[in-house]
């Protein structure tokens, strides 16, 4: 990000500097804007495919969790349902 804000501010300031614009004179500077731009995007799009990654596999711990539990709670009801009380 900042490399794109540095390269488009060297460019202006070429292009406020001098009176002739030539297009050869700013392109090393928007060369860098966009170079920067460039891999700030691709390192955007990889560590965003591994936070998807990473939040669909602690979905499926939590679902398996919740699974877990509820058949955890269906064998401790069924086993109440099973165990007589004796009144004295």
């Amino acid at each position: 990000f900042m490399g794109t804000v540095i390269g488009m501010i060297q460019a202006f300031q070429k292009i406020s500097a001098v009176g002739n614009l030539s297009a050869s004179l700013i392109a090393g500077d928007i060369q860098v804007a966009l170079l920067t731009t460039v891999f700030g995007l691709i390192t955007a799009i990889i560590l965003q495919i591994f936070y998807n990654y990473i939040i669909a596999k602690i979905d499926s711990i939590v679902n398996d969790m919740e699974d877990s539990s509820i058949v955890l709670i269906d064998m401790l009801v069924d086993h109440t349902k099973d165990v007589v009380v004796v009144k004295k």
